[in-house]
């Protein structure tokens, strides 16, 4: 329900199935990419290294009818559709480059957490 105070942590709300669908590795890789410039079908799926031609075309059509990506098919032959960023997908794709920024400037420190946690349950598997 949009009025509960509890937004996303409340089942109803449907700020979380946005969420869910946002939030995703492919969506969020495919927006930043469109966010640089309009992308192709086939750019994209080049780009975004193992994505299945299925989970993108998905993940496409998820985030046009969001409203955070247009598709505009062009008269050629054979048929092509280039894909570009909204002003509301714009304002989404910011923060999502901040994330990727980051996540960038830690993998050290968070290969090394994952690795110590590893390491420590190993230890107390075996005890």
């Amino acid at each position: 329900m949009i009025g509960d105070p509890r937004g996303p942590f409340a089942a109803t709300c449907p700020t979380r199935h946005l969420l869910d669908q946002v939030a995703d590795k492919w969506s969020m890789l495919a927006l930043i990419a469109i966010a640089v410039a309009p992308r192709r079908f086939n750019a994209l799926k080049r780009e975004i290294e193992g994505i299945s031609q299925k989970v993108l075309t998905q993940t496409l059509r998820r985030l046009e009818r969001n409203g955070l990506i247009s598709r505009t098919v062009e008269p050629t032959v054979p048929v092509s559709v280039t894909y570009a960023i909204t002003p509301l997908g714009r304002s989404l794709a910011t923060m999502m480059e901040e994330v990727r920024i980051w996540s960038v400037a830690n993998i050290g420190d968070v290969l090394a957490a994952q690795s110590g946690y590893d390491q420590r349950a190993s230890v107390a598997t075996t005890s």
